[in-house]
Parts: C-alpha cells; sequence; structure tokens
C-alpha cells in the first residue's frame, strides 16, 4: 500500500508541478485567454502522454491488464482533444503562423517537432478507430512505430518552445517521458524474446 501511494503521489506530483509553475508564470499577464487555454492543452497534453507506456507496462497501481488498456485508450482520447484544442487555438490567435508551421515553412525551430508530433497522434487514432480490421501484429508495429515518432517530437518541442512552463520542471517532465517510453519499448523487445510484458502477465492470472 505504501508503494503504491508513492508511486500515484510520484506520478501526480510529476505532471502537476509543471502546470502549476506554469500557471505561476508572469508571461501570462501578457497573452490573452484563447492563447492561455492553447498553451495549457499542451502541457497537459505532455503531462497525460507520462501515463500511456506505463499503462501499457502495468506499471501503474490499480490500472492493470484489461483496466490499463481501458485506461491507455481513454487516456488517448484525452491527448487528440488536447491536441486539438493546442492547435485550434493557436490557429485563432494568430492563424498566419499556424500556417506556416503547418507547412513546415515556419521560422522557429520547435514548429516542425510539434506538427510532426501532432499528425503522428492523429494517426494512432485513426488506427486505433480500425483496430478490429487490422492484424495484432500490425497494429503493434504501426503503434509502436508511431510512439517513437511521437514522444520524441513532443519533447523536443516542448523543450524548444520558450514560454509559460518553468524550465527545470519542464526539462524533469520530458525527461520522465522519454525514460518511461524507453523502459515500456526495451519490456516489449524483452517479452518477445523471453515472455509476456508485465502487463501481459496480469491480466492472464
Amino acid at each position: 500500500m505504501a508503494l503504491t501511494t508513492l508511486i500515484w503521489v510520484a506520478l501526480v506530483l510529476a505532471v502537476c508541478v509543471p502546470i502549476a509553475a506554469a500557471a505561476a508564470s508572469p508571461l501570462l499577464a501578457w497573452r490573452g485567454p484563447v492563447y492561455i487555454l492553447a498553451g495549457f492543452a499542451g502541457i497537459v497534453g505532455l503531462g497525460v502522454m507520462l501515463f500511456q507506456p506505463l499503462l501499457i507496462g502495468g506499471y501503474v497501481p490499480g490500472l492493470s491488464g484489461r483496466t490499463g488498456r481501458r485506461a491507455h485508450l481513454w487516456i488517448g482520447g484525452a491527448l487528440v482533444v488536447a491536441v486539438v484544442i493546442h492547435v485550434a487555438g493557436l490557429w485563432i490567435t494568430s492563424p498566419p503562423d499556424m500556417i506556416d508551421a503547418l507547412l513546415l515553412t515556419s521560422p522557429t525551430p520547435f514548429s516542425p517537432f510539434g506538427v510532426i508530433a501532432m499528425w503522428a497522434i492523429f494517426a494512432v487514432a485513426l488506427l486505433a478507430t480500425l483496430r478490429r480490421r487490422l492484424r495484432p501484429r500490425t497494429w503493434r508495429i504501426a503503434h509502436t512505430l508511431l510512439a517513437i515518432v511521437i514522444v520524441p517530437a513532443t519533447v523536443v518541442h516542448g523543450i524548444l518552445v520558450e514560454g509559460a512552463m518553468e524550465t527545470v520542471t519542464k526539462a524533469m517532465l520530458c525527461a520522465l517521458v522519454l525514460a518511461a517510453t524507453a523502459k515500456v519499448m526495451v519490456d516489449l523487445w524483452v517479452w518477445k524474446k523471453r515472455g509476456p510484458l508485465r502487463g501481459e502477465r496480469i491480466a492472464r492470472q
């Protein structure tokens, strides 16, 4: 019980501390409500991304096996919504900048990474709606490859953006997202070689 509580506290702090630090940023005083909403949608999207690999790996207490996979699906849907709000809000506040970003002609270095991550997230969402028509192996490979694109692109995008997020807490959250994803990717490789992933083992019990 103590370990379970500790893990949950750590996860909540990892996500909420960067959000709280961003909410206290003095830069928000110069921004309109739509821009702030768009920005925090992106921050929340980065935060919930931490849970996705951990849920698949069965490392979130109380959310393993079938429950974990269902939570992974719902959080994936929430991530898509966050991305849509993020992009729509930025479009409303500055259409020319968003057009440049979508056409990959923006002079800002973070824009291409954000666009790449966005389309990869949308691709995963589309594949999820077609999952029953796909072979399990095809789905697994496609999902894994897209995740390999989504996570690094999102992290680079977030690191390069100089906005409301506080530098240290942002870097720590990005590092945790990368570490969690890498850990589960390794587990998937080991699962293929030796046996089922932790989440799969729990689901079969």
